[in-house]
């Protein structure tokens, strides 16, 4: 069975970690310089539940409170990563502004997305508590996780289980094993 082809854009504020994320998920590296990204597509074949997805990863631009959303990441895209640092709450501020003005462009009241707190590794800088971010993602119906691009912790986790959001959205759920029929 070819493939199933999902688009997913990795989403947030600037220096948060969304280049690391994609290219850790991608590459299995974790790249330490910092260089602002305009826009970088990554592809990847990874498995979920024995189907295959072909991911588009569209690593975007840092955004800010006042940016525009750009209207070319709310066509054709099946999932959402909003990705902020457990050490800025700025970051933390700026992804809800994102959400809110991606609901808006797309005229939905839901979207898969996934919220990801990274810079686990940076425990000691941290300044958004973990159920600060879980009870923003609960507000949200979205998956939460928090994680570690320089340590690969939980980074491929972030791509499954917006895979499985998105399998859900289009009413495919993934099989559950012991299924019982009543």
């Amino acid at each position: 069975m070819p493939p199933k082809e999902r688009s997913i854009a990795m989403m947030g504020y600037r220096s948060v970690g969304k280049s690391s994320l994609s290219i850790q998920f991608v590459e299995g590296q974790f790249v330490d310089s910092y260089d602002p990204t305009i826009e970088n597509t990554f592809t990847k074949v990874t498995r979920v539940n024995s189907q295959d997805y072909g991911v588009k990863l569209v690593d975007t631009a840092g955004q800010d409170e006042y940016s525009i959303f750009p209207v070319q990441y709310s066509m054709d895209f099946h999932g959402y990563v909003l990705v902020y640092s457990i050490t800025s709450q700025k970051s933390f501020e700026v992804i809800k502004i994102i959400y809110e003005k991606l609901l808006d462009v797309m005229g939905k009241k839901y979207v898969p997305v996934v919220l990801v707190g990274n810079k686990t590794d940076l425990h000691q800088e941290r300044t958004v508590s973990t159920e600060e971010g879980k009870k923003l993602a609960e507000s949200w119906r979205a998956a939460f996780l928090e994680t570690s691009a320089k340590q690969n912790e939980s980074v491929g986790d972030i791509f499954h289980q917006l895979l499985m959001l998105i399998e859900n959205e289009n009413g495919n759920p993934p099989e559950k094993s012991s299924c019982i029929v009543s």
